[in-house]
């Protein structure tokens, strides 16, 4: 149940222009210093996690990175984009979801 509140706040959150999907736009919103929390699902690939983590350090940028239980198709059936990793753009978003997580 925990998971599907937190998919629930993800969709919130795209609804709202404060997530940004997939690689490419998760990059674009680290580089442009609007991440504020890096997401990524349990069947994302290893490569893809080390090449992110890599570039957070190497760039130095202060964006919390965590690795959820929620797999892919279930963003997908619940945000409506199939996506491994994602960035919330929003600070209280980003509250909300950590807490959510944490449950």
């Amino acid at each position: 149940m925990p998971n599907q509140k937190v998919i629930s706040m993800l969709g919130l959150a795209r609804r709202a222009g404060k997530l940004s999907m997939g690689h490419d736009m998760a990059q674009h919103a680290l580089f442009g210093h609007k991440a504020k929390l890096l997401i990524f699902c349990s069947d994302v690939s290893p490569r893809l996690v080390a090449e992110f983590e890599k570039t957070i350090e190497l760039h130095h940028f202060k964006v919390k990175v965590i690795k959820t239980d929620i797999t892919i198709d279930e963003i997908y059936f619940g945000v409506g984009y199939k996506a491994g990793c994602m960035t919330v753009n929003d600070e209280n978003f980003a509250k909300k979801i950590i807490s959510l997580l944490n449950q």
